[in-house]
Protein backbone atom coordinates (compact mmCIF):
# COMPACT_ATOMS: atom_id res chain seq x y z
CA UNK A 1 0.00 0.00 0.00
CA UNK A 2 1.34 3.42 -0.89
CA UNK A 3 1.67 6.33 1.49
CA UNK A 4 0.15 9.78 0.83
CA UNK A 5 2.39 11.67 -1.58
CA UNK A 6 3.85 8.52 -3.20
CA UNK A 7 3.77 8.55 -7.03
CA UNK A 8 0.95 6.54 -8.62
CA UNK A 9 0.58 5.82 -12.33
CA UNK A 10 -3.00 6.51 -13.49
CA UNK A 11 -4.00 3.91 -16.05
CA UNK A 12 -6.80 5.93 -17.67
CA UNK A 13 -6.23 9.62 -16.86
CA UNK A 14 -9.15 12.03 -17.12
CA UNK A 15 -9.43 15.78 -17.60
CA UNK A 16 -10.21 15.99 -13.87
CA UNK A 17 -6.86 14.27 -13.15
CA UNK A 18 -5.12 16.77 -15.44
CA UNK A 19 -6.81 19.70 -13.72
CA UNK A 20 -5.85 18.36 -10.28
CA UNK A 21 -2.22 17.93 -11.36
CA UNK A 22 -2.13 21.46 -12.78
CA UNK A 23 -3.73 23.16 -9.76
CA UNK A 24 -0.56 23.51 -7.65
CA UNK A 25 1.49 24.59 -10.68
CA UNK A 26 -1.06 27.25 -11.62
CA UNK A 27 -1.16 28.46 -8.02
CA UNK A 28 2.64 28.73 -7.92
CA UNK A 29 2.82 30.54 -11.27
CA UNK A 30 0.17 33.01 -10.17
CA UNK A 31 2.06 33.80 -6.96
CA UNK A 32 5.16 34.52 -9.05
CA UNK A 33 3.73 36.58 -11.93
CA UNK A 34 0.04 37.07 -11.17
CA UNK A 35 -3.00 35.48 -12.75
CA UNK A 36 -3.32 35.27 -16.51
CA UNK A 37 -6.29 35.38 -18.81
CA UNK A 38 -6.61 32.28 -20.94
CA UNK A 39 -8.48 32.12 -24.20
CA UNK A 40 -8.90 29.40 -26.78
CA UNK A 41 -8.30 30.43 -30.39
CA UNK A 42 -9.93 28.28 -33.07
CA UNK A 43 -9.92 29.28 -36.74
CA UNK A 44 -11.31 26.72 -39.16
CA UNK A 45 -11.21 25.83 -42.84
CA UNK A 46 -14.43 24.33 -44.20
CA UNK A 47 -15.32 22.47 -47.36
CA UNK A 48 -18.34 23.34 -49.51
CA UNK A 49 -20.59 21.27 -47.23
CA UNK A 50 -19.47 23.21 -44.18
CA UNK A 51 -17.40 20.36 -42.75
CA UNK A 52 -14.23 21.42 -40.94
CA UNK A 53 -11.27 20.15 -42.97
CA UNK A 54 -8.43 21.96 -41.21
CA UNK A 55 -7.52 25.07 -39.31
CA UNK A 56 -5.65 26.40 -36.33
CA UNK A 57 -6.05 25.69 -32.61
CA UNK A 58 -4.28 27.61 -29.88
CA UNK A 59 -4.47 28.99 -26.37
CA UNK A 60 -3.37 32.25 -24.81
CA UNK A 61 -1.62 32.61 -21.48
CA UNK A 62 0.78 35.12 -19.97
CA UNK A 63 0.09 37.37 -22.97
CA UNK A 64 1.39 34.86 -25.51
CA UNK A 65 -0.56 32.73 -27.96
CA UNK A 66 0.60 29.13 -28.27
CA UNK A 67 -0.37 27.66 -31.66
CA UNK A 68 -0.87 24.03 -30.79
CA UNK A 69 -2.15 22.81 -34.15
CA UNK A 70 -2.09 24.14 -37.70
CA UNK A 71 -3.52 21.83 -40.34
CA UNK A 72 -4.09 22.58 -44.01
CA UNK A 73 -5.36 19.69 -46.16
CA UNK A 74 -3.04 18.70 -49.02
CA UNK A 75 -5.51 19.91 -51.67
CA UNK A 76 -5.35 23.46 -50.24
CA UNK A 77 -1.60 23.72 -49.66
CA UNK A 78 0.24 26.39 -51.61
CA UNK A 79 -2.85 28.59 -51.86
CA UNK A 80 -2.14 30.90 -48.93
CA UNK A 81 -4.50 29.19 -46.48
CA UNK A 82 -1.78 28.52 -43.87
CA UNK A 83 -0.60 32.10 -44.08
CA UNK A 84 -4.18 33.36 -43.73
CA UNK A 85 -4.68 31.15 -40.67
CA UNK A 86 -1.51 32.43 -39.02
CA UNK A 87 -2.34 36.07 -39.76
CA UNK A 88 -5.85 35.58 -38.36
CA UNK A 89 -4.34 33.96 -35.25
CA UNK A 90 -1.95 36.87 -34.78
CA UNK A 91 -4.88 39.26 -35.03
CA UNK A 92 -6.79 37.27 -32.41
CA UNK A 93 -3.71 37.30 -30.21
CA UNK A 94 -3.51 41.09 -30.47
CA UNK A 95 -7.21 41.32 -29.66
CA UNK A 96 -6.54 39.36 -26.46
CA UNK A 97 -3.61 41.65 -25.58
CA UNK A 98 -0.86 39.19 -26.45
CA UNK A 99 2.69 40.35 -27.12
CA UNK A 100 3.76 37.30 -29.13
CA UNK A 101 3.03 33.93 -30.64
CA UNK A 102 4.96 30.71 -30.14
CA UNK A 103 4.71 27.25 -31.64
CA UNK A 104 6.63 24.12 -32.44
CA UNK A 105 7.15 22.18 -35.65
CA UNK A 106 9.19 19.23 -36.86
CA UNK A 107 11.98 19.22 -39.45
CA UNK A 108 9.63 17.34 -41.81
CA UNK A 109 6.87 19.93 -41.39
CA UNK A 110 6.84 23.70 -41.82
CA UNK A 111 9.85 25.45 -40.29
CA UNK A 112 10.54 27.47 -43.46
CA UNK A 113 6.87 28.46 -43.72
CA UNK A 114 6.94 29.98 -40.24
CA UNK A 115 10.28 31.68 -40.81
CA UNK A 116 8.85 33.39 -43.93
CA UNK A 117 6.14 34.79 -41.64
CA UNK A 118 8.77 36.30 -39.33
CA UNK A 119 9.08 33.54 -36.74
CA UNK A 120 12.50 32.75 -35.27
CA UNK A 121 13.86 29.47 -33.96
CA UNK A 122 14.40 29.79 -30.21
CA UNK A 123 15.06 26.14 -29.43
CA UNK A 124 15.35 22.64 -30.80
CA UNK A 125 15.38 19.02 -29.71
CA UNK A 126 17.44 16.75 -31.94
CA UNK A 127 16.26 13.17 -32.63
CA UNK A 128 12.64 14.03 -31.78
CA UNK A 129 11.50 11.81 -33.44
CA UNK A 130 14.71 9.86 -34.08
CA UNK A 131 16.45 11.20 -37.18
CA UNK A 132 14.41 14.43 -37.13
CA UNK A 133 14.37 17.66 -35.12
CA UNK A 134 11.61 19.45 -33.24
CA UNK A 135 11.90 23.24 -33.49
CA UNK A 136 10.39 25.88 -31.22
CA UNK A 137 9.72 29.28 -32.78
CA UNK A 138 8.31 32.60 -31.68
CA UNK A 139 7.41 36.02 -33.00
CA UNK A 140 6.77 39.27 -31.18
CA UNK A 141 3.59 40.99 -32.35
CA UNK A 142 3.50 44.00 -30.03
Amino acid sequence: MSAPGDPEVVAAPTEADRDAILAPLVAHNETMVGPTERHTVAIVLRDTDGTIIGGLWGTTGFRWLFVQYLAVPPALKGQGRGRALMLAAEEQARRFGCIGVWLDTFSFQARGFYEKLGYHVVGRINDFPPGETRFFLNKRID
